[in-house]
């Protein structure tokens, strides 16, 4: 059976500036590959509430599991739970649990929860609260859509709350070689490799170090043994047959 498939929504237009380099795609994707979930397609969008729309939508309606990161904060550009909301259809408004949350928070910090961090209390109807143990201020699921911060280690920590829940298959296995000739000389043994092996994905990498041109080969699938097999019959053909 083929492993449960993902997608990522990463919003925010410091990241498409350059001003922030995004972290949360390269954590979703170690954390997915563990839990035999597959991340299929990254999509990076401004604040703009069209693009947020349209990208949940083709996302939900195409993935097992969509993941979005940035957003739900409490200032004037984050929009994501009003979008998901309308992705949805659905209404979205000040949920109590998630307003007894933040009263809670700011009354232990002593801190007023005003007008702007009320926003973050806003969620759509329907959905279910993602734990948030570093600011509180929830994230939320809804349908296959779960909506997560875009701060490094708050996401994290959602996501580390929501994959236990999730039911994943055969955990994804790697292993590579460092190859000292350029892409070039190894790409017909690679291909036949590929045709025999379709059941794995192989991918090669070129690098250059010194002046000299070489190639990174990784394999990677769920069945240690083929992958053992491969990288036999790699070894072999590069090689010029078996040692």
């Amino acid at each position: 059976m083929a492993n449960p498939t993902a997608a990522m929504l990463v919003i925010g237009d410091e990241i498409l500036s350059g001003r922030t380099r995004d972290s949360n795609m390269h954590r979703l994707a170690c954390e997915l590959t563990k839990h035999g979930i597959d991340l299929t397609e990254v999509r990076v969008v401004a604040d703009d509430r069209a693009a947020i729309i349209a990208g949940v939508r083709a996302l939900a309606a195409t993935y097992d599991h969509v993941f979005t990161s940035g957003g739900i904060g409490p200032t004037h550009d984050d929009i994501t739970a009003e979008a998901i909301a309308a992705a949805f259809e659905t209404p979205i408004g000040i949920r109590a649990d998630a307003r007894a949350i933040l009263e809670a928070h700011y009354d232990s910090t002593g801190q007023e929860l005003n007008a702007a961090r009320l926003r973050m209390a806003r969620i759509p109807d329907g959905a279910t609260l993602i734990d948030n143990p570093i600011s509180a201020a929830p994230g939320f699921i809804l349908g296959n859509v779960h909506v997560m911060a875009g701060v490094p280690a708050i996401f994290e920590a959602m996501l580390a709350s929501v994959l236990p829940a999730l039911t994943g298959g055969a955990p994804i296995l790697s292993q590579s070689i460092r190859i000292d000739r350029g892409e070039g000389e190894i790409a017909a043994p690679l291909s036949e490799l590929a045709d025999d092996f379709s059941d794995l994905s192989i991918g090669s990498y070129p690098f250059m170090r010194d002046g000299v041109h070489g190639t990174h080969v990784v394999i990677r699938g769920t069945d240690a043994a083929r992958i053992d097999a491969a990288m036999t019959r790699l070894a072999e053909d590069l090689s010029g047959g078996p040692a």
